[in-house]
């Protein structure tokens, strides 16, 4: 394997991300705790992506809770 390239090595801020895994969703949601995000998936109020291995959150779905609620 070679060097990585700049894209590789650079981190995306959370405003430009397609979706978050949970400790990410909790700062995009301003802070809350990890508990409360699996709280809200566990109330159905927010909905996980079920198809990776990982607890993966869609930033649509994020803005959808955050603009009704």
């Amino acid at each position: 394997m070679g060097t990585p390239t700049q894209r590789e090595t650079e981190i995306i801020p959370l405003h430009e991300r397609g979706a978050f895994k949970i400790p990410e969703a909790c700062k995009y949601l301003g802070g809350v705790a990890p508990v409360t995000i699996r709280r809200l998936i566990a109330r159905g109020l927010i909905k996980p992506s079920k198809a990776l291995r990982h607890i993966v959150i869609s930033k649509s779905e994020l803005d959808r809770f955050l603009a009704i609620h």
